[in-house]
């Protein structure tokens, strides 16, 4: 127990030193998440808190999980590298979905095939165990991709990403601390300090968000401990047995992972890219009913808790029943909401054209410096 208070203790002091310092130079810079007729926030904000989490996340890390005894870690670290620097860099120039869909691909395969995260059965559901090779990869590939994009979707609210992340994260590293397994428990933890920290700052009015690199990397580490999770505690021989296991993990995750689905098949639907970016996600459904963002981000978080312990409690069920219970459960919340709303939203898609200089087509950067003339025009 000494070594998770230390470890999150650390992470919390360096993210919480390091955001003033990313604020100071966001000012110098003068590199500001611009708002539009998408986003919530009306005035510009620096958006690269992704840096100050990553580095407290990491260190804390670094310094509590033996590279020895948990040899498939350095995998995690790399994986989580590759998505640091993706985020970072479509926080400062826009990257298009390709790129940022190979990026994430990159990071998967080093999970998947490097540190063995990786979901060879189904667990039960819809009556299926074992599944072949071909589909297991499928599997593991797109539940870490979804899991990892759910948590860069949900991030449109002051504090939501951060909240959601700080309940997914204690859940895990309870079980694994139950389960005596300290590295996962540490991992955990580390994550914990750093958005505690980081939620100081980012609680409405925010003054910082987390952009890609810390949205991204969430959704990462929330992938990596969900599969471990749903391996783990569906073995008969766990230390802590977990019924329905699979059901389970989904029901932790359920708000974002459950929006991040709903919202991609809506895109899907109106025949776009899944990566189109609009205002049908959950928080914006809220917003549009009138509610505040702390609103917003409490109701979020008793819909996550509400769910989770509804999972806990029918878990005897089986894994197919209460995973569709919790489906019809989320449908029928949803319906409300939806055609409750007190007007409609049409889909937005934000386009930022770029320019033709010299013969070549160049990247519109994402963050802008804020000159004192748009300073005044965003007043305004």
């Amino acid at each position: 127990m000494l070594d998770v208070i230390l470890t999150g203790s650390v992470a919390f002091i360096i993210t919480f030193l390091a955001i003033p310092v990313v604020l100071q130079i966001a000012e110098i810079k003068k590199l500001y998440d611009i708002p539009d007729q998408r986003k919530l926030h009306k005035r510009p904000i620096p958006s690269l808190g992704g840096i100050a989490i990553f580095a407290g996340f990491f260190l804390a890390s670094l310094l509590s999980i033996s590279a020895y005894s948990s040899p498939e870690f350095q995998y995690f670290f790399a994986a989580a590298f590759v998505i640091f620097f993706l985020g970072l860099k479509d926080d400062l120039v826009i990257l298009t979905a390709s790129k940022k869909f190979a990026g994430q691909l990159i990071a998967t395969a080093i999970l998947v095939h490097l540190g063995g995260i990786r979901l060879t059965s189904m667990h039960g559901l819809f009556g299926f165990q074992d599944v072949p090779e071909a589909f297991s990869l499928a599997l593991s590939y797109l539940t870490i991709i979804v899991v990892m994009n759910s948590f860069n979707l949900i991030d449109g609210v002051d504090g939501l990403a951060g909240s959601l992340g700080i309940m997914t994260m204690v859940v895990f590293g309870i079980y694994f601390y139950m389960a005596e397994e300290p590295a996962y428990t540490l991992l955990a933890f580390a994550l914990v300090g750093s958005l505690l920290a980081f939620l100081i700052f980012n609680h409405h009015p925010a003054k910082i968000f987390m952009g890609d690199s810390g949205s991204l990397m969430i959704g990462l580490i929330n992938a990596i401990l969900v599969i471990k999770f749903i391996n783990l505690a569906d073995s008969p021989t766990a230390l802590v047995h977990v019924e329905s296991a699979v059901a389970v993990g989904f029901a932790v995750l359920m708000v974002p992972l459950f929006d991040t689905l709903r919202v991609f098949g809506i895109r899907i639907f109106k025949g776009v890219s899944p990566f189109t970016p609009d205002r049908n996600h959950i928080h914006h459904l809220m917003i549009d009913k009138g509610m505040n963002p702390p609103s917003v981000t409490l109701y979020c978080l008793a819909i996550n808790l509400f769910f989770l312990s509804t999972a806990f409690f029918l878990k005897g069920l089986g894994a197919t029943s209460l995973f569709l219970i919790l489906l019809g459960s989320a449908f029928c919340g949803l319906a409300v909401f939806y055609y409750r709303r007190s007007k409609s939203k049409e889909l937005v898609v934000s386009k930022i054209p770029g320019a033709v200089l010299n013969g070549e087509y160049k990247q519109p950067s994402k963050l802008v410096p804020l000159t004192k003339e748009s300073a005044i025009a965003e007043q305004n």
